[in-house]
C-alpha cells in the first residue's frame, strides 16, 4: 500500500496533434513579437544599424525564448497558447510544474524536433502515449485540462 501523499494523480491525456499544433502556433506568433522587442532593446547600442554579430545575436535570440518558455512551464506549465487551448506541461516524476532543468531539456529537445522538420512533434501521433520527443527527453507530459462549466448569468 503506498502512502496518500506519494500516489500521483492521473490527469487526462491531451487530445492530440492539432490541439497541440494551434497552442504552438498561438506561442510561435507571441515568440516572435517578443524576439522583434528584444531586438529593439539592441539598436540604440548599434546606433540603429543592423546587428552584426553572427554568434552572438542568435545566442541572445535563442536565450530569450528560452526564458519566455521556461518561465511560463515552470510557473504554472502554461504558456499563453496552452491556456488558450486548454493544455497544460506537468512532471511525469510528480504532479506539479516542471523544473528548470526539465524546461531546458525540453526546450533544447524542442528545438531539434524542429530542425528534423517537426519529426519529434509529429512522434505523438504513432506514440502510444501520445508524447513528443521534448515529452519523453524532458519527463514531462501535455494534459489537457478538464473544460470548465458555463454557469448561467
Amino acid at each position: 500500500m503506498t502512502h496518500p501523499n506519494t500516489e500521483k494523480p492521473n490527469p487526462p491525456k491531451a487530445l492530440g496533434f492539432l490541439r497541440y499544433s494551434a497552442a504552438i502556433f498561438y506561442d510561435a506568433m507571441l515568440v516572435i513579437a517578443l524576439l522583434f522587442v528584444a531586438t529593439a532593446a539592441l539598436l540604440p547600442f548599434t546606433k540603429g544599424e543592423a546587428i552584426d554579430a553572427p554568434l552572438l545575436y542568435p545566442l541572445y535570440l535563442f536565450t530569450v525564448s528560452f526564458i519566455f518558455y521556461g518561465w511560463f512551464w515552470t510557473h504554472g506549465g502554461q504558456t499563453l497558447g496552452l491556456r488558450a487551448w486548454k493544455l497544460k506541461i506537468t512532471s511525469t516524476y510528480y504532479a506539479g510544474d516542471i523544473t528548470w532543468k526539465q524546461a531546458f531539456v525540453r526546450f533544447i529537445t524542442a528545438c531539434i524536433s524542429w530542425l528534423c522538420l517537426g519529426l519529434g512533434l509529429f512522434w505523438l501521433i504513432w506514440q502510444k502515449d501520445h508524447k513528443t520527443w521534448h515529452d519523453i527527453s524532458s519527463h514531462s507530459q501535455i494534459i489537457r485540462l478538464p473544460d470548465t462549466p458555463k454557469t448561467k448569468t
